[in-house]
């Protein structure tokens, strides 16, 4: 069974930085993309940014140059830096895994597995 558990949220003020990290566990994947999507209260979830096993990246089109996506496959764990937050990116921060690697990594629909979530908050 696949597990993905997400790690690091928590409350910052505007300006500030957090990392998130997404440690997964059960089968090996002999390729992958995983990515990270986040939710807002009353909003559509929303793509973040994304990795191929091959180590591609693609970022959504708010978050280049804020975010950054990075891995660590002797830790099965991807991470998510994220700097100069704004009140706008609070929201439930999701990892999500699937074992095709040509899977469009943009749309949600297309993971089988997720974490639960972690909650960011930035105030302003």
């Amino acid at each position: 069974q696949v597990q993905l558990v997400e790690s690091g949220g928590g409350l910052v003020q505007a300006g500030g930085s957090l990392r998130l990290s997404c440690a997964f566990s059960g089968r090996p994947f002999s390729s992958y993309v995983m990515a990270w999507f986040r939710q807002a209260p009353g909003k559509e979830r929303e793509f973040v940014v994304g990795i191929r096993s091959a180590g591609m990246t693609y970022y959504g089109d708010s978050m280049k140059g804020r975010f950054a996506i990075s891995r660590d496959n002797a830790k099965n764990t991807i991470y998510l830096q994220m700097n100069s937050l704004k009140p706008e990116d609070t929201a439930i921060y999701y990892c999500a895994l699937d074992g095709r690697y040509g899977a469009n990594l943009y749309q949600k629909n297309e993971y089988e597995f997720w974490g639960q979530g972690t909650q960011v908050t930035v105030s302003s």
